[in-house]
């Protein structure tokens, strides 16, 4: 077995991937020409191209709200086919982002009947390939506070029990995470997990500590910056916050040189600061990545080792939004699988 072998095999969660993001190219080719958007396969192929200097997705999220998506059953086949992807590449659990405001607003799907749809899918997908999935409706942060908290309300008035928590996501430039504390206060006050995009565009370090102090969530989705304030890295070190990083994030690969981009990413030096880190693929056909994928560039490019990748996989179950006795029985089963996969590879430890 050979490294990317053991990557595809070792039981993972996923806790950072956004159901948009997630579309398979042949669908949002399939999807477009149905709108008639005039958009090919090959043109679908060029919008996801990853070149030295990517575009970055978010262009493409826009065009699947506005443009694309016709319907609850589009966000059923969205859902379901990820999972099928991600359960053959060792994802057990997936948590998954998905932007009711959008899909409400721009492609006339009501929140309750686009939940309805999404969780459906995860049934299905547990069914057919063993892998359980909880959802996290996400805050456009280029929207308004008012429609973060309308979403809010959305999630509290069609409750169900896979909508764990709140995220947000969309461009963090010039849209701070203080802009959304009352809809994250509602949302606590609920009984909903929390999370936040933050730190992601190279955007301050206070971005992520507003998002801890103020919005109090539970773990950072992307959170580099922290590193630029040694004092906080320390202190989300010692309270075990979960950072869920992505090697193929765009800014980094758009800003740093080739020749230097995983030296000098982040990434490479987040648990030198004592930081828990957990690698996700956030966007995976859009950015041309899987989940082994992910996790082979953790050892090939950013010069992690085996024993690091197990405490990787082990710090996704401690960041999940599962049950502590879920975790306690995901982490002696994958701990197991993991040495003995390792035992079968062919490279140094």
């Amino acid at each position: 077995m050979d490294l990317a072998e053991f990557c595809r095999a070792i039981p993972k969660v996923e806790l950072h991937v956004h159901l948009l993001g997630a579309i398979r190219l042949q669908t949002l080719a399939e999807l477009a020409q149905r709108q008639g958007t005039g958009y090919s396969p090959g043109e679908v192929d060029e919008l996801a191209r990853r070149d030295a200097k990517p575009k970055g997705v978010l262009h493409i999220l826009r065009a699947l709200e506005q443009r694309i998506l016709r319907g609850p059953e589009d966000l059923h086949r969205i859902a379901y086919e990820y999972l099928e992807d991600a359960a053959s590449q060792g994802v057990r659990h997936a948590e998954i982002f998905w932007n009711p405001t959008g899909t409400a607003r721009d492609s006339g799907i009501p929140y309750a009947a686009g939940a309805d749809a999404i969780l459906a899918a995860f049934d299905d997908a547990k069914h057919d390939h063993g892998i359980s999935a909880l959802l996290i409706p996400s805050i456009d942060r280029e929207g308004t506070p008012e429609e973060a908290a309308e979403m809010v309300e959305w999630m509290i008035a069609h409750r169900r029990d896979r909508i764990i928590g709140l995220g947000i996501d969309y461009r963090e430039t010039d849209h701070p995470p203080e802009f959304f504390w009352k809809a994250y206060r509602a949302a606590k006050r609920a009984g909903f997990r929390l999370t936040a995009h933050a730190g992601e565009f190279g955007c301050h370090w206070r971005n992520v500590e507003t998002a801890i102090d103020l919005l109090e969530v539970e773990r950072i989705d992307h959170g580099y910056t922290v590193l630029d304030n040694p004092a906080l890295a320390r202190r989300c070190a010692e309270r075990g916050i979960i950072f869920t990083v992505v090697p193929t994030n765009s800014y980094y690969l758009r800003t740093l040189e080739p020749a230097r981009w995983a030296i000098d990413h982040p990434i490479r030096r987040m648990p030198q600061a004592g930081l828990l880190i957990h690698p996700n693929t956030d966007d995976p056909p859009l950015h041309r990545v899987d989940p082994q994928r992910c996790w082979t560039m953790m050892v090939e490019d950013f010069g992690f080792d085996l024993d690091d990748l197990r405490r990787f996989m082990l710090n996704g179950i401690v960041g999940a939004f599962i049950p502590e006795d879920d975790k306690r029985g995901l982490a002696a089963t994958f701990s197991a699988e993991y040495e003995r996969l390792r035992a079968d590879l062919d490279i140094a430890a």
